[in-house]
């Protein structure tokens, strides 16, 4: 009776480990990115055959971003590694990735995708870049995210990435992606109607993050809170911000959650303008867990502080 259990034990054990080791979750695609918008529509892309993870936090600046050496890590057993990329990583990505030392994710792997590809990208310097000009992208502002039509691009360029390593699925990932491009062209419709009355509006904002958002919804960008891209307010700057608040009625100051709000609120008790926490990334602030929520909160808040 004892050998007899025992033999039924080693066979119950067996047959879970082969359950465990032979589980689909095994053969997921691996995929590193550097932002939570591109993991949000890679996860749309990939849903039940990827595993995502970005490396910065939707309330996080992502151009500053600490390189932990778990980072590496995770990008050494990485299949694939998605970028923002005009420059907006420059500062830490490379260290990672030469760290990881897995040749897949290098520029030029087949485990390593640009984002931007094909993508509306404005805001080109068509002057020689000095530093005196603050944080300024020689390739573009790589914001272009928060354009949804662009965000329809991305999800094409990432089922081409993850058809690449995973071309077993690369039907699935086009279908997927397909089917994102239809949802964003329904949710346009609707972001678009919401802001019509808002049409022409003008805003501060703190950095120089949204004028692909601006340009798609036809909101004005009349001026930022920095005065050059990354530098801190300065009391002159912030004495012609005022001015021109108050000369042109504008009605909302758009900060992003990580920059210190002491100088927007100062700004704002001057003017009546209402200080706006809006997230330029996907979990930004509570309930902006995917790229759609992310836009329906932005719309939301911005119709009604202008009046939309």
């Amino acid at each position: 009776m004892l050998k007899s259990n025992k033999v039924c034990l080693t066979i119950a054990i067996s047959f879970f480990a082969f359950l465990f080791f032979c589980h689909p979750v095994f053969s997921l695609v691996r995929v590193v990115t550097t932002t939570t918008d591109l993991a949000a529509i890679t996860q749309e892309v990939g849903k039940d055959k990827v595993q995502v993870e970005s490396l910065s936090r939707g309330n996080q600046d992502p151009h500053f971003v600490d390189p932990k050496p778990s980072f590496m890590v995770k990008l050494q057993k990485a299949d694939l590694l998605i970028v923002v990329g005009l420059d907006l990583e420059i500062g830490y990505i490379q260290p990672l990735i030469d760290g990881s030392r897995n040749p897949k994710i290098r520029k030029g792997g087949a485990g390593y995708m640009d984002a931007s590809a094909g993508c509306e990208i404005l805001q080109i310097p068509n002057v020689k870049v000095e530093r005196s000009m603050g944080d300024i992208h020689i390739y573009g502002n790589p914001h272009y995210w928060l354009d949804p039509v662009n965000g329809k691009v991305i999800a094409k360029n990432i089922a081409v990435a993850l058809s690449r390593v995973d071309p077993a699925n690369a039907g699935f990932y086009s279908e997927n992606a397909k089917s994102f491009g239809k949802r964003i062209d329904e949710k346009l419709e609707e972001w678009k109607k919401k802001l019509a009355p808002c049409k022409g509006a003008e805003i501060i904002t703190y950095h120089n993050s949204w004028p692909n958002f601006a340009r798609r919804f036809g909101i004005v960008v009349a001026g930022h809170v920095e005065p050059k891209p990354g530098i801190p307010p300065t009391p002159s700057h912030t004495v012609s911000v005022i001015s021109t608040i108050k000369e042109i009625g504008i009605k909302a100051i758009v900060v992003e959650p990580y920059f210190d709000k002491k100088a927007p609120n100062a700004i704002a008790s001057k003017t009546g303008a209402k200080v706006l926490v809006l997230p330029p990334s996907v979990g930004g602030v509570q309930g902006t867990d995917d790229y759609f929520a992310l836009f329906d909160y932005i719309v939301s808040q911005l119709a009604s502080a202008l009046g939309g």
